[in-house]
């Protein structure tokens, strides 16, 4: 395979792998299968890797598969935050280089928090002392709000910005890469395929191709999702009107309300599914419906007529959705679509 193509990550200077590798999911998988697969990564390029703190095992996961060619990949992580409180920063920091087998992180990112952390702020000054010390080289936000992207930006604090960017992204979204690109921040793109929505993969790579500063991380959980995205990044597809045709489709087909699967509005009281119960209609008909046909899903989606209306699931949303309404709309559609295949329900 061809050397994968590499993009300056702002002003951050670091020289990162166009196609990245966003490792939340593989906290949904063995060791040994995350191994194989991170292993398989870096042996074809890729050298750049996201991961959190919250990520479950995910750190691990990377130092053990990672820690011997530590000094030849970038590893950007981030870390939960809460305002004028540097000891949660300093905990997750020590136990994320704990975990990744390392004595510095590349980036560390402040993990989506619902403002912009100031300079000074107890926690901010903390990374700045790390910086000094060569602990943190670079100093990134994470976040789903466009207030508090446009905030980050302004500020001049962060290096880096994570934000959301796929092909169904609106003019709004676009101000932020562009804006990105002219204050030298570099642009860390999550939700590339709007949490698996999105049902072609050449549409989304060659669209991202397209915005030179963007760096998309896409989440790998299978070999097979891997090799597809290095394969396009050997071979890549060009932007044409088919292309163009296939992402008006898509923009066409999830318009308005739906769950992006970011997990924020988790943990449920009532260990509702929500990531997927909220968007199931859209799982059901835009990939194979029979998995979601079993006792498991059956009695997962049940749990949804159990909400307490306790709002933490809407509360936490960072795209503002009534996220019980939706649990209850797409409900009453799987009902429906359950009954007219129960032939093809598992007993």
């Amino acid at each position: 395979m061809s050397e994968m193509k590499k993009v300056r990550l702002g002003r951050t200077g670091l020289m990162v792998t166009k196609t990245s590798f966003g490792a939340l999911p593989i906290q949904r998988i063995s060791f040994e299968a995350a191994g194989e697969l991170l292993r398989a990564a870096y042996e074809a390029g890729v050298n750049f890797f996201d991961t959190a703190n919250a990520y479950t095992d995910s750190e691990e996961k990377i130092g053990a598969a990672l820690s011997d060619v530590r000094e030849k990949i970038i590893i950007a992580t981030k870390s939960a935050y809460q305002k004028g409180d540097p000891d949660m920063v300093k905990r997750n920091l020590e136990l994320s280089l704990r975990r990744m087998k390392t004595d510095y992180i590349d980036i560390l990112q402040f993990h989506n928090p619902d403002f912009c952390p100031g300079e000074d702020d107890p926690a901010y000054q903390y990374l700045l002392e790390m910086k000094r010390q060569g602990v943190v080289r670079h100093i990134g936000i994470t976040n789903h709000r466009l207030f508090v992207a446009h905030e980050a930006i302004d500020s001049g604090l962060y290096e880096t910005l994570q934000f959301p960017f796929s092909v169904l992204a609106g003019e709004k979204d676009t101000e932020v890469v562009e804006k990105c690109q002219k204050a030298d921040v570099g642009f860390i793109c999550m939700k590339a395929m709007s949490g698996g929505l999105i049902r072609e993969p050449r549409a989304t790579f060659a669209f991202l191709q397209r915005y030179p500063n963007v760096v998309p991380i896409y989440g790998v959980q299978r070999m097979e999702e891997l090799r597809q995205w290095l394969e396009l990044d050997a071979n890549p597809p060009v932007w044409d009107d088919e292309l163009a045709a296939c992402v008006e489709r898509e923009r066409k087909e999830l318009a308005g309300d739906f769950c992006r699967s970011c997990g924020y509005c988790l943990p449920c009281p009532k260990n509702i599914p929500i990531p997927n119960a909220a968007r199931i209609q859209f799982l059901m008909t835009r990939s194979p419906y029979k998995p979601y046909l079993t006792k498991e899903w059956r009695a997962g989606m049940d749990r949804v007529d159990e909400c307490i209306h306790c709002n933490h699931c809407k509360n936490h949303c960072p795209f503002g959705l009534d996220t019980p309404s939706l649990l209850a709309s797409q409900k009453v559609w799987y009902d429906k679509f359950y009954r007219e295949h129960l032939d093809e329900a598992e007993r």
